[in-house]
């Protein structure tokens, strides 16, 4: 591995789940491995993901061989090794929270509302009445945290997010409608941790995205997009996979992604990282 420092790679970015986790885990041996081996070497370990800082401390350790951490789908920054918060972006307000709920509702999809970070695992959640079992399958693994809300009183508390589930069994997909609705948010789409079929809408502030929390952290670090390898597997990832210099995606991607970026393709030595970093190496040498 030694040499990836000689290619003016200055920071690695990886998403986890799908890309750097498989589903169901456990990490590779391989990708641990590099994720080391790229410390030594002086190159910036980043992972960017979807998940809550809670949902993430469910599937790392506290001394996970990472140096950042872009949460929340770029909501939020951390330096991994001290735990600081080094940035959040501004909840949603609640008028803004308002309108997106409304809109969800009358479009007959179930959704939750995220508090705040650093409280963001928290939701209340909002359902049609219609049989969608995996929007029930997440309100069922983060029960402790759940509470069913009403849209009666009309009023909302600012949020971090707000999360819709479309329901694979009825009615047309919604994803687009919903973002050109919505253009003065942010609204990502997503496919469902869970089952690998829903689509998930994710709707945030117009500033969140692993793209632009990307960029914030490499210029705090005085790093360059052209310096840096991002790897993903999802349409979430897209702001950050056109923005690094160099971008691949895993085997198992959308055929959009997989039509723009460069396929890895792990083999039993290693996972989807350590392929990407081989690669990398085999293009300048």
């Amino acid at each position: 591995m030694a040499g990836l420092q000689s290619t003016e790679t200055a920071m690695v970015i990886s998403d986890l789940d799908g890309t750097l986790y498989p589903r169901g885990g456990p990490f590779s041996s391989g990708d641990l491995q590099t994720l080391k081996s790229l410390s030594k070497e002086g190159i910036i370990r980043v992972m960017a993901t979807g998940r809550s800082l809670y949902s993430l401390k469910k599937v790392i350790a506290p001394d996970f061989p990472i140096d950042y951490l872009i949460f929340s789908s770029g909501a939020g920054i951390m330096d991994w090794r001290s735990k600081e918060l080094l940035k959040k972006v501004e909840s949603l307000k609640g008028t803004e929270v308002k309108k997106a709920a409304l809109l969800l509702k009358s479009r007959g999809l179930d959704f939750m509302i995220h508090r705040p970070i650093p409280e963001n695992h928290f939701f209340t959640y909002y359902t049609s009445g219609l049989d969608n079992p995996d929007f029930e399958s997440r309100c069922l693994l983060y029960r402790e945290f759940a509470a069913p809300g009403s849209l009666q009183s009309g009023q909302f508390s600012p949020a971090c997010q707000l999360l819709a589930i479309e329901n694979v069994n009825h009615g047309e997909l919604l994803y687009e409608k919903i973002k050109n609705k919505l253009k003065y948010l942010k609204v990502i789409r997503t496919t469902s941790p869970l089952n690998g079929r829903s689509i998930w809408i994710e709707i945030f502030p117009k500033t969140v995205s692993k793209g632009l929390a990307a960029s914030w952290l490499a210029a705090r670090l005085g790093r360059k997009a052209d310096q840096v390898i991002a790897l993903g597997n999802d349409y979430n990832d897209l702001d950050l996979l056109h923005w690094a210099g160099e971008s691949y995606v895993v085997e198992s991607s959308p055929a959009e992604l997989k039509k723009n970026f460069s396929i890895i393709t792990a083999d039993w030595k290693g996972g989807n990282l350590a392929a990407a970093v081989q690669h990398r190496l085999k293009e300048h040498f």
